[in-house]
């Protein structure tokens, strides 16, 4: 049977929520939705499984019984353009009355004796509705200017099909409500002639093609299914790679920010905005250097790796980090707290000279510039894995402060526990009472 849905005294608000579970399911086929509602009592129908698209045949078979007997009065809002995503835009959704640009619509929905909805029309032409009500009635259309509605005389004892056309043209999301909201004053202004001549009427809410038709082409590659909505995310920009003379990469370095502070300035600079020379840089077995050379700035990053007997393989540091502008040079030591096996990168949310310092000042002149690496990782030597990073060591440990307060805590607790468990143990009751028919109990105190 046709895919639709007895309102009785339902808004459009039921067929909003109705047809909500047909979005994801559209198939390719080009639909338009339309409402239905009367003065009269209109057949109702058992809804259909979702997903289901309403053939042309299927609407015609329920208008037989519709038009099938007696005097009709047809109204049909026809729109330019229709689709069911319309109304879940500018249909104030879940309860936001405000917002629905659809009031005059929802009402007469309101106070009709019934309506059916077709969410999912199979649309086959632009003439296709008009037709088929004309067929069904038997009566040529009359093409109604809301205006003049009022003055118009109708006869009520035969069939009548009242063609009223809604436009739809917009190109933004803000002119679209307008337009829409403009029709809807047009249907609550027609629908008020018609009460005030006190004429009983049948009325359908449709459009001649849908406002956005679905492709064939834009599902086949597209995944078809449950997504989750969010924000595109922004591309994320290549690494710095330093290549030998044998055009292999051997230094890597990525990092999200590279402020630095010169002396006597309040603010920031952000080199990883700006394009670098690698210049010269260098890498062997044992050492590399990657030297970046901005407009007015040069970072150079120098690691070397070694032997360590007690671990038993490479490790490698990040010795010194040197910014050079103007005449003025900042060497800063990393090798206390930026080191990883030699065969991994190097990262941390943050490498910073004056916050959880990991960039220690060399000398005092030094200790004039700032330095702020955010979310750095570098790799100065086995990259393994071409132009990716190899595994990274984080500098975050594992046991925090907050892991180490709870490891102690635990454990103090532990301890009470174990000594009152000791000491209820420990505890004796007595294994001698006093026998009141007999001679009491003497206890010898010795000196």
């Amino acid at each position: 049977m046709a895919e639709s849905r007895n309102f009785g005294k339902g808004s459009i608000m039921s067929f909003i929520l109705f047809f909500a579970a047909f979005l994801a399911s559209g198939g390719s086929t080009a639909q338009v939705p339309l409402l239905m509602w009367s003065t009269k009592s209109l057949p109702s129908l058992t809804s259909p499984p979702a997903g289901h698209i309403t053939s042309m045949e299927e609407l015609a078979a329920y208008l037989t019984p519709v038009f099938g007997s007696g005097s009709n009065t047809v109204l049909l809002f026809l729109q330019d353009k229709l689709s069911k995503d319309d109304f879940t835009l500018f249909g104030g959704v879940f309860g936001n009355k405000q917002e629905s640009v659809f009031r005059n619509l929802e009402a007469a929905l309101q106070s009709s004796s019934s309506s059916v909805s077709f969410p999912a029309l199979e649309w086959t032409g632009e003439s296709s509705i008009p037709t088929l009500l004309q067929q069904k009635l038997g009566a040529a259309p009359l093409l109604v200017d809301p205006d003049t509605l009022s003055h118009l005389s109708l006869n009520t004892s035969i069939n009548n099909l009242l063609i009223i056309n809604l436009p739809y043209s917009c190109n933004s999301l803000k002119s679209c409500k307008e337009v829409l909201s403009n029709n809807d004053e047009i249907i609550g202004k027609v629908l008020s002639s018609l009460k005030a001549k006190d004429v009983s009427y049948t009325a359908v809410y449709t459009g001649l093609q849908p406002s956005q038709a679905i492709s064939m082409s834009s599902l086949l590659n597209k995944q078809v299914g449950r997504t989750l909505l969010q924000a595109p995310t922004a591309d994320v920009k290549a690494p710095i790679i330093f290549t030998n003379t044998s055009n292999v990469p051997c230094i890597m370095l990525w990092a999200q920010n590279l402020f630095i502070s010169p002396p006597g300035s309040s603010g920031f600079i952000d080199l990883a905005k700006e394009n670098a020379s690698l210049s010269g840089s260098m890498c062997n077995s044992t050492n590399s250097e990657l030297v970046l050379t901005y407009v007015n700035y040069t970072l150079s990053f120098t690691m070397s790796q070694r032997f360590y007997p007690v671990s038993a393989r490479n490790w490698f540091t990040l010795d010194s980090v040197q910014v050079r502008s103007s005449g003025q040079n900042a060497s800063f030591v990393g090798s206390h707290g930026i080191y990883a096996p030699a065969e991994y990168s190097f990262h941390c949310q943050y490498v910073s000279s004056f916050r959880d310092i990991l960039l220690v000042p060399a000398n005092q002149d030094s200790t004039q510039w700032k330095l702020n690496f955010v979310e750095f990782q570098i790799q100065g030597f086995g990259l393994s894995n071409g132009t990716n990073f190899s595994y990274a060591s984080d500098c975050a440990g594992f046991f925090t402060a907050g892991i180490w307060m709870g490891l102690i805590s635990s454990l103090l607790m532990l301890l009470i526990f174990v000594y009152g468990l000791h000491m209820i143990m420990q505890l004796n009751t007595m294994d001698r009472f006093d026998d009141p028919k007999g001679p009491s109990i003497s206890v010898p105190q010795s000196d």
